[in-house]
C-alpha cells in the first residue's frame, strides 16, 4: 500500500487507486504524511483540520479522526505505517516506497549525486517528476496547508524542472529542453529562470530572431506587472545573442548557479522551514488545487491563469488576446461612460460577464480593464472570489483585503474585478462603496453564472459570452502559432478550431501543445487530435491545465440533483432539450433546464431549444461510463 499526496491525497495498491473524499480525517493524514516520520504538535494538526478558529472540542474531535483514520488503514490493508500518539502530538512512520513524496525526494538526492553522470541524473530526476499527478492535495479542504505547505512543494517540484531543462542543455539537447520550457514559461510567466533557459535554448537552435523577441516580451511582462527590469543574468543573455556570440558549452554544472546565488537542489530545501523556501510570484496550478483559475490567460479564452497567493492583486496582462472585438469595445464604453446625475451616483457601475466555464469572462475583463486603465487613477484590482480549491471566499474576508489594498487610494475611480463569483450573496455586500473617502469604484463581476437576482437587485449590465466565430478560433491560432504556420495549412487549421468546438479554452490548451511541438504538421495534428479530444486536450506536463479538469470543476459546484439532471440530459437524446411548453415538462423540467443554463452548462434556451456543447457532452458520457472508480469517505 502506498500513499499519494503530489496529487490528489488516495491510497494506491498496484493499479487500484482509493481517492479520499475531502472530509477532517483526510486533512489529518495529509498534515501527517507531509510531516512524515517527525511529531506533528496536536496544536498544529487542530490548525490544519479546522482552520485557525477551532470549535472547543478540537482536541476529542482529533482523536475520533485518528481513531477513523486507523481503521481506514486497518480496512485497507495498511502495513509498516502506524499513526503513533506521542508526547505532544502524534506522528506516522513512512519510507520512500511508501509515500510519493518521499520518493521524489530520495530521487531527488540520488540525482544530485550523480551530478558527474549528466545521463543517469537527468533520468533521475524524469523519474522523480513522473510521480506528481496534478494538483496538489486537491481534495483537501485545509486552509492552512494550502498556506503553508503546497507554496513549498510547489518550490521543490520548480527547482527539479529547472534542473531538468539546464541538463538537457548541456547536453546538447536543446530542441526537447524547448518542448518542457515553452510550456513551463507561459504557466510561470514570473519565473525568470525558465525564460533565461528558454531563450538559450532558441539561440542555441539558431533562432536568434525567436530568442530575441522571447527578452522582449518577458521584459514587457515584468515591467508591466512588476515594475521590475529582467534578471543581470538575462540582460546579459540579450547582449550576448545581440553580439552574435558564441555562448560556448553549456556544462550542466555551470548552471547550479542562478543569478549569482548557489541554488540547493529540492533534497536540500525539502529539510527547511516553509519560511525560508522563495515562493514563486504566480503559484503553479499543479502546486495549487484548482478552483477554476489555471495556466496563461489564453487569448480570448478562459482564464487558465494561476491562482495568485494573496487573493486581490494587480490586474494582469492577457497575451495574445484575439476575437471578442465587439464585447470588448462594448464593456469598455459601459466602464468608461460618465456616470448619471442623482442620488445613485454613489452606487458603483456595476457590469457581469458571464458564460461557460472556459468560455473567456476572466480574459475579456482583464483585457478590457488593461484598455480603459486610463479612466481609473485610483487604480484596478483583480480580486479573486474562491480559493485555489473552488471554494468561495468569504463577503468579509475579500472585502478586508480590497480595503486594505486601498487603503491609500489615489485620486478619481478605481475598478475592481471580481472574479469567479459563486452567487450573488457572495457579491452583494461589495457593491457599496468600500469608503466613504475613497475613490469611488467601477465593479466587473466574472460569474458562470446568470446571477439575475443580483441584476434585479443592484442593476447593471451584462455580457453574456458564447463560443468563438469562425473567424475568431482561426484569428486565435493565427495569434498563437503564427501567420508562416497556419497560413501554410489554413483547412487544418479550421479543422482543428472545428474540433475544438471552437471554445476558447479547448483552443488555448491545444495551441500551448503545439508551440511545444513546432515541427508538427496541422494536418497531422487534426488526425492526432480527432483520435480522442478529451484526452488530448491536456497540458501532460500539467493534467490541471485540461478541458476534462475544466468541466469536472464546473461540474462538482453544482448541486447534486442538478447535476444528475445534467447527466441525464447529456446522456439522452437531442428531444430532451426541446422546448415543449409548460403542458409537457417531460423527464427534466423547464425550472431545472434554466437553472442548468444559469450555470453556463445549457446554451440559449426557451423560446428556442437548449443546446449543450459538444465537448461537455462528451466529457459526461465518458464520465459516466468511468463512474465505478472507487472513491472513498473517511
Amino acid at each position: 500500500m502506498r500513499f499519494q499526496l503530489l496529487g490528489p491525497l488516495a491510497l494506491a495498491d498496484g493499479p487500484d487507486t482509493v481517492v479520499l473524499q475531502p472530509s477532517k480525517p483526510a486533512n489529518l493524514l495529509a498534515a501527517l504524511l507531509l510531516n512524515a516520520n517527525s511529531t506533528v504538535s496536536a496544536e498544529y494538526l487542530q490548525r490544519a483540520v479546522w482552520g485557525e478558529e477551532q470549535p472547543a472540542t478540537a482536541r476529542a474531535a482529533l482523536q475520533t479522526c485518528v481513531l477513523r483514520l486507523r481503521r481506514l488503514f486497518a480496512k485497507h490493508g495498511v502495513t509498516g505505517t502506524a499513526i503513533e500518539a506521542v508526547p505532544g502530538g502524534y506522528r506516522i512512520t513512512a519510507e520512500p516506497p511508501t509515500l510519493d513524496l518521499l520518493g521524489f525526494r530520495d530521487q531527488v538526492r540520488r540525482a544530485a549525486g550523480l551530478d558527474r553522470d549528466p545521463e543517469a541524473e537527468l533520468h533521475a530526476l524524469r523519474d522523480a517528476l513522473a510521480l506528481w499527478q496534478g494538483a496538489l492535495l486537491a481534495n483537501v479542504r485545509s486552509e492552512v496547508l494550502h498556506r503553508d505547505e503546497v507554496p513549498r512543494l510547489a518550490e521543490e517540484r520548480l527547482r527539479a524542472v529547472e534542473r531538468v531543462c539546464d541538463l538537457l542543455l548541456g547536453l546538447g539537447r536543446c530542441g526537447e529542453a524547448l518542448v518542457d520550457l515553452w510550456t513551463a514559461t507561459r504557466v510561470y510567466p514570473g519565473h525568470e529562470r525558465f525564460h533565461e533557459q528558454l531563450i538559450e535554448a532558441l539561440y542555441r537552435t539558431g533562432r536568434q530572431s525567436q530568442a530575441l523577441a522571447e527578452y522582449r516580451r518577458v521584459k514587457g511582462f515584468l515591467l508591466e506587472e512588476l515594475g521590475v527590469d529582467p534578471s543581470p543574468s538575462l540582460r546579459r543573455l540579450e547582449l550576448s545573442i545581440l553580439r552574435g556570440e558564441d555562448l560556448g558549452s553549456a556544462g550542466p554544472d555551470a548552471s547550479r548557479v542562478i543569478r549569482g546565488e548557489t541554488v540547493p537542489l529540492p533534497a536540500a530545501a525539502a529539510a527547511a522551514p516553509a519560511s525560508s523556501v522563495a515562493v514563486p510570484v504566480t503559484a503553479p496550478a499543479a502546486a495549487v488545487p484548482a478552483g477554476g483559475a489555471s495556466a496563461v490567460a489564453p487569448a480570448g479564452g478562459a482564464a487558465l491563469a494561476p491562482a495568485a497567493v494573496s487573493g486581490v492583486g494587480p490586474v494582469p496582462a492577457v497575451p495574445h488576446f484575439t476575437g471578442r472585438t465587439a464585447e470588448a469595445a462594448a464593456l469598455a464604453a459601459r466602464l468608461t461612460e460618465p456616470a448619471a446625475a442623482g442620488p445613485e451616483d454613489h452606487r458603483p457601475l456595476t457590469v457581469l460577464v458571464s458564460g461557460a466555464p472556459g468560455i473567456g469572462k476572466s480574459a475579456l475583463a482583464q483585457h478590457v480593464a488593461r484598455l480603459v486603465r486610463d479612466a481609473f487613477p485610483a487604480g484596478q484590482l483583480l480580486v479573486r472570489m474562491t480559493r485555489a480549491d473552488g471554494e468561495p471566499r468569504t463577503a468579509d474576508e475579500v472585502a478586508a483585503e480590497v480595503a486594505l489594498a486601498l487603503r491609500e487610494p489615489g485620486e478619481g475611480r478605481a475598478l475592481l474585478i471580481l472574479d469567479d463569483v459563486v452567487d450573488a450573496d457572495q457579491v452583494r455586500p461589495l457593491l457599496p462603496p468600500v469608503s466613504a473617502d475613497g475613490p469611488e469604484p467601477a465593479v466587473v463581476v466574472t460569474s458562470r453564472m446568470g446571477l439575475g437576482g443580483l441584476i434585479a437587485t443592484h442593476g447593471g449590465w451584462v455580457q453574456r459570452l458564447t463560443a468563438f466565430t469562425d473567424a475568431e478560433s482561426y484569428a486565435l491560432l493565427l495569434a498563437t502559432l503564427g501567420a508562416e504556420r497556419v497560413e501554410a495549412e489554413p483547412r487544418a487549421a479550421r479543422q482543428l478550431a472545428s474540433l475544438c468546438g471552437h471554445f476558447p479554452a479547448a483552443l488555448r490548451i491545444l495551441t500551448a501543445r503545439l508551440l511545444t511541438r513546432p515541427g508538427l504538421r496541422l494536418a497531422d495534428a487534426v488526425d492526432w487530435l480527432g483520435d480522442d479530444p478529451l484526452a488530448r486536450l491536456t497540458l501532460t506536463d500539467s493534467p490541471d491545465h485540461s478541458v476534462t479538469g475544466l468541466f469536472d470543476r464546473a461540474l462538482d459546484r453544482l448541486d447534486p440533483r442538478l447535476s444528475e439532471a445534467f447527466t441525464h440530459l447529456a446522456q439522452g437524446p437531442p428531444e430532451l432539450l426541446a422546448d415543449r411548453g409548460p403542458e409537457d415538462e417531460g423527464p427534466v423540467p423547464e425550472a431545472v433546464r434554466e437553472q442548468l443554463a444559469d450555470a453556463g452548462l445549457l446554451e440559449d434556451g426557451p423560446p428556442g431549444p437548449y443546446r449543450i456543447h459538444d465537448l461537455l457532452r462528451a466529457h459526461v458520457r465518458r464520465t459516466a461510463r468511468i463512474r465505478d472508480r472507487r472513491t472513498e469517505k473517511v
